[in-house]
């Protein structure tokens, strides 16, 4: 018989104690359980984000768990006028259901409705939800331990006497030990253990010890350190005090325990007396689900049937009436059978309601689509039948689980929808759900250098060495192993101590926040199931349980997405509709299709065979068109040619990695260059959609129904053993395909063998078909409105990016290719989001960089109908101030006053004295002051604006790449185009042209300005790079392998601009980019000499100003100069100046950039 237990863990904490605990939920469970301890308790600090998810892993390693919660208590309220005062920690422990249940109202009593205050409760709160709870003091550092150590012992008596008033005999004191070198203890103990164990007996209270645990092992001690200085935005090193544990503060043995507390046998033994008090788990519950109806049944049964009479009189059908009205009959008994009507009931009522809203939800994503139901219910826009979608891949009547919709919304008006349900169902039943954010190992080296006090570029650059894999980075230890430059940097002690640390806290988590998408309902108050938290930014609680727990704990998760391309959808909808046209009328008047009487600006009855989207397709011509606007999936498009919405489907399904490979034969076969090559005769009619292929996991569902005799709920039960490679169950469903294959078909085990064998490689390869033709609708209403509105389409996405830079080049330089003018950043014509003016997009306000929409919307509000006249004209109608002074900058940067002034540079240093201005004014109009002149504010003097040269051309452009994010009025190499052709450097424009004429690789020198530039490493371990640049005619990116990029890396640098020696490879109608050679244009335009210049002149003033510049200047570059000025009558007089001066690009910019200069060309 083992030994009995002498100590019990009672206060321990989880990575989940964020910044704080350094032990992951299973590492805790798998450590007690190798140390074979009977229970431990989890107590994180202010939270039971992991009660359930340590409950069951507990239980199955055969380990008690005990529910606990660290709770601040205000226990010494400051009184009015004093400053506020730090909670001190108490331990809980739930010993029954009523007991967990009051923990968790009290951890909701911590975060909701506090507005961001630091979580506490209250000793009435405490008080109100004490049943069930064994309270532990707190020890040294909790409320009794405080006052002690602050000589306040009649605050501790008077609160340990309301302490066990509220918990009568389940109130303990607790003790901690936690000794230093030579057996001291720390501070904080040492000053509060004698008067914690005087008070305990005075009080015939009963004494408990704990060890306060914070990371496993004390060699963890120091990277800990750093973690709680992270945490309090410390430093390591800092001389102020600052929070400090001790290496003590790890998991000790039951052996280490009983040493330290030999002198107080009763404090360990009183350890396990709570444990065994406390034999309580959180248990995991079936799904809980609000009533939606009194007879949910009968309320499904009418709303379905309705709604089917609703869809079939609006649709042409796929199949006779009588198959619509079985599918709907079968599947509605499904559902009753299942008992999901009121789930159903719940997700079509606030899709109705968002719908009759005007808020924009999805056709469908995930399985839900093959539900008729769904559809009848209008939570679903896709006919099942019309795209042979099944139901039981939704809902298996042979495997209950929950069924689960996602319902994509339009991004802006997703909260619309929350708050609807909150409403309807109660706020105190609706939450969103958290999520935790892991501290990632990019993210480690930066947190820790900063504690650690390193500079932030030694830091940012070290950082910068860790690869990234995916979408994450790799781990220190692997980026150690992979990255010499790294290793080299650690081998100096202060890299090395970061990386150490780092390595030992990355992957804990580092903060909660709560889900993008997921909100929950119940059918009662939510912390009577669940404990919650709540975001200091939102209104909203959250589940304090993950979703994966949160749906173990009962609750039914509803996904709320927000979709951006639906935004885009409404947004272009909008806008076609603001020209005064329908969605079915083309801007040059023509009828696109007829829509159906109601439905005139419903995207969702658009044709699903309209010629020029298919053409759009076909060319590739993607760019902002949903699922297919990377350069992969461009590449499939020109080879498939879609013709049909299923094609797109198909596409939608096959472009992932592994199915990938089918593309080309299944555009082979399409397209007749391959013969489709049958399986067998009796599911040809399944494949011939896909040419053959198995695509989707519904074929491999009705290839096992139709060969194999299933029935369609025991394939989807064949198809997830197979996904899932459940080697068992594969060897039972074998033999029974085969026998069934014999008795349905009378086909041989050897032919029935190899279709097996072909379906388990596809049921792991076929993508759900339901989410597949869902989304494929979505693309081609994208691909619709590129191929019919594209100027509206196109200002409806630039909306929807309005803040990503990138992206808003990427567009605009797509604008350029359809040969949509935009219209520039305009105080006159622009509105704060991107319009249309005729056929040209005007560009938005709100896009420039650092501005707010809201702050350009006072601008276009103030405009009215009435365009500014002047500067003065501005500032006087605007308050200027509540403007800023950053925005206006970038306004004129951009360029947005050149109506009201061309010089940019003289109204960017205008700027604070037209503030002054414009304040002064408005003042004048608060305090409603009239003047002898008239109204308030307009006998105010206007500034005098100063005159100056502008710009130079060079730097107006870096101006308004600083404020639009790329170069919209011209490009840095414009100067240089004409010098660098002479070299035989060509544009991107003609390069592409070349590439698309040739069709074969060739050399070529190319021009650019670098936006960016993403190193990589290839599997052999060489680094390589992909440049993003730009020339005047548009955006490219150039592939640099390591040798070339070794030599060359200080050149490409974003910011620079460089010449490069290039490999072209056409690509359908792109090209690919290999760099040979890296230059400076100023190297290249050396060789190619200058050429002579004619300057134009409209002010005579201008001519001393080009003297002096052209006196001052030095090179070898040398060509003649022509002033050219019109005399009284208009005619224009060459006047050639008497010697050859110094010309370069750059000088070039400068003469342009003066006063009186009109235009500046080679001659």
């Amino acid at each position: 018989m083992p030994n009995p237990p002498r100590f019990i863990h009672l206060r321990t904490h989880t990575e989940h104690s964020l910044l704080e605990g350094a032990i992951p939920v299973k590492k805790l469970v798998k450590l007690c359980a190798t140390a074979e301890m009977p229970a431990v308790a989890v107590t994180d600090t202010n939270n039971m984000f992991c009660a359930l998810e340590f409950s069951s892993h507990a239980k199955d390693a055969g380990l008690q768990p005990i529910i606990g919660c660290q709770i601040s208590l205000a226990h010494d309220p400051a009184q009015p006028g004093e400053k506020p005062r730090l909670p001190a920690p108490v331990v809980l422990l739930a010993q029954s259901e009523a007991g967990y249940m009051n923990l968790m109202k009290l951890n909701s009593c911590l975060y909701i409705g506090k507005g961001g205050q630091l979580p506490q409760v209250t000793v009435e709160e405490l008080a109100a939800h004490a049943g069930g709870l064994i309270c532990l003091t707190g020890g040294p550092d909790g409320p009794l331990g405080r006052f002690l150590r602050a000589g306040q012992g009649a605050k501790a008596a008077a609160l340990l006497d309301r302490l066990a008033g509220i918990y009568p005999g389940r109130l303990y004191v607790e003790l901690q030990r936690h000794p230093g070198e030579g057996g001291a203890l720390p501070e904080a103990e040492a000053q509060s253990e004698r008067g914690l164990i005087a008070l305990a007996y005075q009080m015939a209270l009963p004494l408990v010890a704990t060890n306060d645990v914070y990371f496993p092992k004390a060699e963890m001690y120091e990277a800990h350190d750093a973690l709680i200085c992270i945490a309090e935005g410390a430093y390591v090193d800092q001389q102020e005090p600052r929070r400090r544990l001790t290496p003590q503060h790890y998991l000790k043995s039951e052996a280490e325990m009983c040493a330290l507390f030999a002198d107080l046998p009763e404090a360990l033994a009183n350890t396990v007396e709570i444990a065994r008090r406390c034999a309580f788990m959180a248990s995991k519950r079936k799904p809980i689900l609000p009533r939606f109806a009194d007879d949910e049944v009968e309320e499904l049964r009418r709303q379905a049937w309705e709604g089917l009479e609703r869809r079939l009189a609006v649709i042409p059908l796929a199949a006779p009436r009588a198959e619509y009205e079985a599918r709907l009959a079968f599947e509605v008994d499904i559902i009753e059978k299942m008992g999901f009507p009121g789930y159903f009931l719940i997700v079509s009522d606030f899709i109705k309601w968002a719908k009759n809203e005007g808020i924009p939800v999805g056709p469908g994503r995930g399985s839900g689509a093959g539900s008729l139901v769904a559809y009848a219910l209008t939570i679903t826009d896709l006919d099942p039948l019309r795209y042979a979608l099944l139901f039981e891949r939704f809902l298996n009547p042979e495997r209950v689980s929950m069924p689960d919709f996602d319902i994509d919304f339009c991004m802006d008006r997703r909260e619309e929808v929350i708050r609807y349900v909150q409403g309807k169902y109660g706020r105190d039943k609706v939450a969103q759900i958290i999520t935790f954010g892991a501290l990632l190992s990019k993210a480690a080296v930066r947190d820790v250098g900063r504690v650690l006090q390193m500079s932030y570029g030694q830091v940012d650059r070290l950082s910068k060495m860790i690869p990234v894999e995916g979408v994450k980075p790799v781990s220190i230890t692997k980026a150690l192993a992979d990255e010499p430059r790294l290793r080299e940097a650690a081998k100096e002690e202060v890299v090395g101590r970061l990386l150490t640390y780092a390595e030992q806290i990355e992957g804990l988590y580092r903060n909660a926040s709560t889900h993008a998408a997921g909100v929950v309902i119940g059918d009662r108050p939510l912390d009577e199931l669940v404990p919650l938290y709540q975001d200091p930014r939102s209104d909203m609680p959250a589940t304090q349980f993950n979703m994966k727990w949160v749906e173990a704990a009962g609750l039914v998760k509803f996904d709320f997405l927000g979709l951006k391309t639906l935004t885009v959808i409404q947004n272009a909808i909008d806008l076609i509709r603001g020209t005064g046209r329908s969605l079915h009328e083309a801007a040059d008047g023509r009828r696109l299709y007829d829509p159906p009487p109601g439905a005139e600006n419903d995207i969702g009855h658009i044709p699903l065979d309209d010629k020029a989207t298919y053409e759009l397709y076909a060319a590739a011509k993607t760019v902002a068109v949903f699922q297919v606007e990377s350069s992969g999936m461009m590449d499939a498009l020109r080879r498939m040619k879609p013709t049909c919405i299923e094609d797109i489907v198909a596409l939608v399904a096959l472009y992932r990695p592994g199915p990938m490979e089918n593309i080309p034969t299944y555009c082979e076969v399409k397209h007749g260059l391959r013969p489709l090559e049958s399986i067998h005769p009796t599911i040809d009619h399944i494949l011939a959609e896909t040419q053959g292929i198995i695509v989707y996991q519904e074929q491999v569902m009705q290839i096992a129904q139709v060969m194999g005799g299933y029935s369609l709920g025991g394939a989807d039960l064949l198809r997830r053993a197979m996904g899932k490679k459940i080697a068992e169950e594969m060897a039972k469903e074998r033999p029974k395909f085969i026998e069934g294959c014999q008795k349905t078909h009378g086909i041989d085990a050897k032919k029935s063998g190899e279709v097996f064998d072909l379906l388990e490689k596809f049921a792991n390869y076929g993508f759900n078909k339901s989410h597949a033709a869902a989304y494929a609708v979505v693309s081609y209403q994208t691909g619709w409105l590129k191929a019919n509105h594209p100027v509206e389409f196109m200002a409806g996405v630039m909306n929807c990016d309005i803040h990503l830079t990138d992206k808003l080049a990427v567009y605009k330089r797509e604008l350029d290719k359809l040969g949509i003018p935009t219209v520039a950043p305009c105080v006159n014509a622009s509105l704060a989001t991107f319009s249309v003016r005729g056929q040209s997009v005007v560009y938005a306000l709100g896009a420039l960089k650092n501005v707010g929409v809201e702050a350009m919307r006072m601008i276009t509000e103030a405009r009215g109908d009435k365009p500014f006249a002047t500067l003065y004209d501005f500032a006087r109608r605007i308050d200027l101030k509540r403007i800023g002074k950053r925005p206006l900058e970038m306004l004129a940067r951009a360029g947005a006053f050149d109506q009201l002034d061309p010089n940019r540079a003289r109204v960017f240093e205008a700027l604070d004295a037209l503030v002054a201005y414009s304040a002064a004014v408005h003042e004048a109009r608060v305090s409603d002051q009239v003047s002898l002149f008239g109204t308030a504010g307009e006998d105010i003097p206007e500034p005098r604006i100063p005159g100056r040269d502008d710009w130079l051309p060079v730097e107006r452009l870096a101006h308004e790449h600083q404020a639009i994010g790329f170069y919209l009025s011209g490009h840095p190499l414009d100067d240089y185009m004409s010098a660098l052709k002479r070299d035989g450097v060509k544009t991107l424009a003609q390069i592409t042209q070349e590439a698309v004429q040739k069709g074969q690789s060739f050399v070529a020198k190319i021009a650019g300005s670098i936006s960016s530039r993403q190193e990589r490493k290839s599997a052999k371990g060489n680094r390589f790079a992909f440049v993003s640049l730009s020339d005047p005619t548009g955006l490219y990116e150039v592939t640099v392998f390591s040798d070339v990029l070794e030599a060359s890396r200080d050149l490409l640098e974003p910011g620079r601009n460089v010449v490069l020696g290039v490999r072209v490879d056409p690509e359908g109608e792109g090209i690919k980019l290999l760099a040979n050679t890296v230059a400076s244009p100023d190297a290249a335009i050396a060789q190619s000499g200058a050429a002579d210049l004619r300057v134009h002149l409209n002010r005579p003033e201008a001519v001393t100003s080009l003297a002096g510049l052209l006196d001052r200047l030095e090179g070898r570059n040398r060509a003649r100069i022509t002033l050219c000025v019109a005399d009284d009558d208009g005619r224009e007089i060459d006047i050639l100046l008497p010697r050859p001066y110094p010309v370069t690009p750059q000088i070039r910019g400068a003469i342009k950039a003066m006063q009186g200069v009109v235009m500046v060309e080679e001659v």
